[in-house]
């Protein structure tokens, strides 16, 4: 990973302190974590930290509390969700700075770990405030990045310690950074991206990117309906955003120029209504009823999506396509996860996916752990899909 040091680098951390910058904003129900995914990905960073006899001390936020304390917004409880999956102690300090968190840190011996509290009950963390970087930078000897899902925010613990301290990208931001690279920065081509989601509006800057980077575009979910639109093929009562039309045409022009293809529905499955079980059928994307709605692309798209994916050696992925999350609008997102999964397990295909409705897709077609990289970011890895320079990741390479 040029330009980067990792923990490969870091050498004799015994007895140092080591700023570790972690993402624990994960699902909290009635006090209790739901879903420790974002703590197991970083479970090898803070371990191996430890193991060397480091002092590993913990920054991470945990909701909105809008720059000053809130008890709903506390990492105490995940505190206790950190140590079920590290299976070691972690010690807890009730603030990020000041005497609280010296105190805690002054007590800890090698090898120990210390979770501060919420970086974000301080104004100065959002605005990256130099003085609350300062004061964050004074526990620590070292700093380790380890959440590239906060590294498109340029936070004081995201970004401004990186300036203060000797910085390094811990094991999760490592792996990232390097599927990332195999994804876009540096791929095998050719490089196949799927697309899907409801709006155009919110994928104008990544559509922009990708035709400019990659061979193959597939484009799915709601999304697809306003470039079918564009190209004068009546939707129906599908979700739509006629008043992007020009955008769409745009986009497709931009695409041709620079030799990217674009495949759209040659069919979709539509209902007359938008439930679980609604009844269905299967058209021609020439034929879709004025009073139906497109909810799937249909088997005949799907196989053309497969016959990409079968001369593709690279696919990058974010966005359903169709309303996966009712049956039976589920099939296309489902047979082109399992097949994208086959030819990644057969060694044919590096698959780098990202996005909350795309990792759920994954996890339902029961293929996450199939797939090369399934990145669990979200803003961070559509910025980086949109071409956007990261902030907590290019101070790392100063």
């Amino acid at each position: 990973m040029a330009g980067f040091k990792t923990l490969d680098d870091l050498k004799d951390v015994a007895g140092k302190r080591v700023l570790v910058r972690v993402d624990l904003n994960v699902p909290v129900k009635d006090g209790a974590v739901t879903d420790t995914t974002r703590i197991e990905r970083v479970a090898p960073t803070i371990t191996e930290l430890s193991d060397k006899g480091a002092k590993v001390i913990l920054l991470a936020h945990f909701g909105r509390p809008k720059g000053k304390p809130d008890p709903e917004s506390s990492l105490r409880p995940i505190a206790h969700a950190v140590e079920a999956v590290l299976d070691r102690r972690v010690h807890f300090a009730t603030d990020s700075v000041g005497e609280a968190a010296r105190t805690a840190v002054a007590e800890m011996t090698n090898g120990d770990i210390l979770l501060l509290e919420n970086t974000r009950f301080h104004q100065g963390e959002e605005k990256n405030d130099p003085d609350f970087a300062k004061a964050l930078a004074e526990n620590g000897d070292i700093y380790v990045n380890d959440a590239f899902s906060a590294a498109h925010r340029a936070h004081a613990s995201t970004e401004g310690l990186a300036h203060l301290l000797p910085a390094y990208a811990g094991r999760t931001m490592q792996a990232e950074l390097d599927a990332l690279e195999k994804g876009l920065g540096n791929p095998k081509h050719p490089v196949l991206a799927i697309v899907g989601g409801a709006k155009v509006s919110t994928k104008i800057d990544l559509l922009t990117n990708l035709v400019k980077k990659v061979d193959g575009l597939v484009i799915g979910g709601g999304m697809a309906n306003t470039f079918l639109a564009a190209r004068g093929i009546a939707v129906g009562k599908s979700l739509c955003e006629h008043d992007l039309a020009e955008t769409a045409k745009r986009i497709m022009i931009d695409a041709a120029s620079a030799g990217c293809a674009i495949v759209l529905p040659v069919d979709a499955v539509v209902a007359r209504k938008f439930e679980a079980g609604a009844e269905s059928e299967t058209v021609d994307i020439a034929a879709v009823p004025e009073d139906g709605m497109i909810l799937d692309v249909g088997p005949k798209s799907v196989e053309k999506v497969k016959e990409w994916l079968d001369h593709a050696d690279t696919l990058v992925w974010n966005g359903p396509l169709g309303a996966f999350e009712i049956e039976p609008f589920d099939k296309a997102t489902l047979a082109t996860a399992r097949h994208a999964a086959e030819r990644t397990r057969e060694g044919l295909l590096v698959s780098v996916a990202g996005g909350g409705d795309t990792v759920a897709a994954l996890n339902q077609a029961g293929v996450a752990e199939e797939f090369t990289y399934v990145s669990t970011a979200g803003g961070a890895f559509l910025e980086w899909m949109e071409g956007k320079e990261l902030p907590g990741v290019s101070a790392l390479g100063k």
